[in-house]
């Protein structure tokens, strides 16, 4: 008896383990029509199916002589090839509707019968995000109408020549397709023929293709690949995905109300609203699976018997709608994990005690890590606080807010830079942010936190004169406001030596572009060359003039002149800079600038002037007219200097050797007379001899302006208006030279201009 109960229980165990299937259909009705599942609340037979006045629930299965049996819609006759209750979807196959045309457009078949699809009063809609309309050959114009006739959604699908043939999707050449709108129950295909004519463009019939097709599918089913479709001329049928729901009431607040007649049977069900057309579905709820449609058909779902979908590879106890999962006794992990689970560790207590007192020794050297962190931070704030006072800090504040204060506005945006913000806009003044170097420091490109671009520069050591003058000068030199002068935009105080921080200027330097080959080339034009001058001088005249102080530059040479994107001058680098002094005792200084642009005069006295500034500008204004450097070390010594070369050239009448090619070729005689006559009182070696920038500047727009006229080129026409030409004419007097100028050259010689 004992070996009998033993044999019972192995044959048992096994069966009770595995996973209990919930019930599909109502008792005693077919689940199945061939391969197709029918779950309720569709059915075959009567009583096996909902019946809420809605068509749809109740199916067709003829299996007497077709193979695989038919599973058809009861009163629609649509065949059924899938039907979900999860999705909430069904497949029903539809005909293609054809036409076929002979080669002089005439119709020779088609079909278009049992192509349309009626779902009206019924639990379907035409899904549409699963469906499109395709219309296939070409010249077609396939679409469709509703129950009413009136037009849902359609395409045109045309013809290209062979040679601009272009394979691939369903795009409108050969084949195209729509999408629908949702909410629709009712399918008319129809489509329209362009027989090629004699007034038809041979492009839009050519390639045309003797049949037609236009058809709804579903969309994951259709692809359009190398046109085979095209050659079809028989009929076949296309699968359509149809959405369906219980839709005898609204949604599912309206439905709950009428218990009875409520689709969601089973207690662990939910229900949620149709989103295509009216109604609602149900749903089993989260740990339990089956037909909620069923009174008790939806049941739990033992997890722990489906390790794939529920991994487990501890303890695993099943319960009701959801499960536990636990590593075995003496481990410890992540039990969902292969290996998750790991055996505990024998932790004594001398490990206990040992790993206490290495957590208190990592405490407490944290604790002193911190606390040399904090007096180190202490230590450069103390530091940078001490930079920025002795550096004029204070009074450059006291001096903003002053100004503000009395002009009821701000410093044309000057602001106090901290240290930090520069190291960040600059990257930490990495070397790839490097815009140049020069005699007074090192210029990085930034970028700020609004993310504008700016130029930074680190200066090299100040002296202690010109550290107590700082906060004064920045002020001064916040407040130009010159289109052709970099803007400078703030200052940063809390370094040893303060940095500046200016507009950003894009196209690099005037000396790149006359010596670098940046953009100055033999076709560049003489009119571009006489703006760059005029605008440099109009911005050393502004700081001459109307700065207020006076401002001397100290250092004007083509590196020290930028140009942005429209090659527009803007004079830059005021590290040698000087407000004007007040008094004769404040003159001298010491002797700075570079070698090649110096005034002689300078260096013999020591004694900066706006005269200096005006013999540097000369230099800027020969290069520009030779393009050869202020300095060159490759020949004579007699012939280093570019003002000395200029000078004998003059003497011996053959300076027009001396200039460019483009210059000699645009610039007429008394324009080029003109331009060597300002040139050589520029770098006259008497300063008193020399003209102001302001005469210069003024010069130099007239002769842009001369030379821009026809008289003012070299071999230029005459003017066909004569009251423009005699008003020119008489403007042109602007420009003549002074008869018998006489200046003094090297070596005691002098040039007399002609009148």
């Amino acid at each position: 008896m004992l070996l009998l109960m033993l044999l019972h229980v192995l044959v048992v165990a096994p069966s009770s383990a595995q996973q209990q299937q919930p019930p599909v259909v109502r008792p005693g009705c077919r689940d199945t029509c061939g391969n197709i599942t029918v779950p309720y609340p569709f059915g075959i037979g009567a009583g096996c199916y909902r019946d809420d006045g809605q068509g749809g629930y109740a199916l067709e299965c003829d299996d007497s002589g077709s193979s695989p049996p038919r599973l058809t819609v009861e009163g629609y006759n649509h065949r059924l090839a899938t039907l979900s209750l999860a999705a909430g979807e069904a497949r029903a196959y539809l005909n293609a509707t054809r036409e076929c045309f002979n080669s002089t457009g005439g119709l020779v078949g088609g079909r278009s019968r049992d192509t349309s699809m009626a779902l009206v009063f019924s639990v379907y809609r035409f899904s549409d995000a699963k469906n499109r309309l395709v219309a296939l050959g070409c010249p077609n114009l396939g679409y469709f109408v509703d129950a009413a006739g009136y037009y849902v959604s359609g395409c045109m699908s045309v013809c290209r020549p062979s040679q601009y043939a272009m394979p691939g999707p369903c795009t409108g050449v050969g084949c195209c397709q729509s999408a629908i709108p949702p909410g629709i129950d009712f399918f008319e295909p129809h489509q329209r023929n362009f027989p090629k004519g004699q007034n038809d463009s041979s492009a839009f019939t050519t390639n045309a293709t003797s049949c037609h097709y236009v058809f709804l599918v579903d969309t994951e089913w259709f692809t359009y690949s190398d046109r085979v479709f095209l050659d079809r001329a028989d009929d076949f049928d296309v699968p359509v995905v149809l959405d369906w729901a219980v839709r005898n009431v609204g949604n599912c607040s309206a439905a709950r109300r009428n218990a009875t007649d409520f689709a969601c049977r089973s207690m662990r069900s939910e229900c949620f609203d149709s989103t295509n057309g009216p109604g609602y579905r149900c749903n089993c709820s989260a740990g339990f699976h089956g037909n909620p449609y069923l009174d008790g058909g939806c049941t739990d779902i033992d997890e722990c018997q489906l390790k794939d979908d529920y991994p487990c590879y501890g303890v695993c106890t099943n319960t009701l709608g959801n499960y536990t999962c636990q590593c075995h006794p003496e481990t410890s992990g992540d039990p969902t994990v292969k290996n998750g689970c790991r055996p505990n560790d024998k932790f004594t207590l001398a490990l206990k005690v040992l790993t206490g007192v290495g957590a208190g020794v990592i405490l407490l050297g944290s604790m002193c890590c911190c606390l040399c962190l904090t007096l180190q931070k202490s230590k450069l704030m103390r530091r940078k606080q001490k930079f920025f006072e002795h550096n004029g800090g204070i009074i450059l504040q006291q001096q903003i807010r002053s100004y503000n204060g009395s002009t009821g506005g701000s410093t044309s945006g000057f602001k106090i830079f901290s240290s930090e913000e520069l190291k960040k806009a600059t990257n930490n003044f990495a070397a790839d942010q490097i815009l140049g170097r020069g005699g007074h420091g090192i210029v990085y490109r930034g970028a700020l936190v609004d993310n504008s671009v700016v130029a930074i520069k680190k200066s090299k050591m100040m002296e202690e004169a010109e550290t107590k003058e700082f906060a004064r000068e920045m002020l001064i030199l916040s407040q130009i406001n010159h289109r052709n002068v970099v803007k400078l935009l703030g200052c940063c105080l809390e370094v040893e030596v303060p940095m500046l921080v200016y507009e950003y200027v894009s196209n690099g330097t005037l000396y790149q572009y006359v010596h670098g080959g940046k953009g100055l080339d033999s076709d560049t034009a003489l009119d571009t060359r006489l703006r760059i001058a005029a605008e440099s001088a109009e911005a050393l005249a502004y700081m001459h003039s109307s700065a207020s102080p006076p401002i001397l530059h100290g250092d004007v040479k083509t590196a020290n002149i930028l140009l942005d994107g429209n090659l527009t001058a803007k004079v830059t680098d005021f590290g040698a800079s000087k407000l004007a002094p007040n008094d004769e005792a404040e003159i001298a200084t010491l002797v700075q600038g570079t070698c090649g642009y110096l005034d002689p005069e300078y260096l013999m006295t020591c004694q900066l002037t706006d005269k200096s500034d005006v013999y540097s500008f000369g230099v800027v204004l020969l290069e520009l007219l030779t393009r050869k450097k202020a300095l060159c070390f490759d020949g004579p010594e007699e012939n280093r200097s570019l003002v000395s070369r200029f000078m004998m050239a003059v003497k011996a009448g053959r300076h027009d050797e001396l200039m460019d090619c483009q210059v000699r070729k645009e610039m007429g005689p008394e324009a080029l007379e003109e331009i060597t006559n300002l040139v050589m009182r520029c770098v006259s070696m008497n300063g008193e001899e020399r003209p102001g920038m302001k005469e210069v500047a003024e010069r130099l727009e007239a002769l842009r302006r001369f030379q821009r006229r026809p008289w003012g080129q070299a071999g230029g026409g005459a003017l066909e208006d004569e009251d423009e030409e005699k008003s020119l004419l008489e403007r042109k007097q602007d420009y003549k030279f002074r008869p018998h100028d006489v200046l003094d050259l090297e070596g005691g010689s002098t040039y007399t201009f002609s009148s």
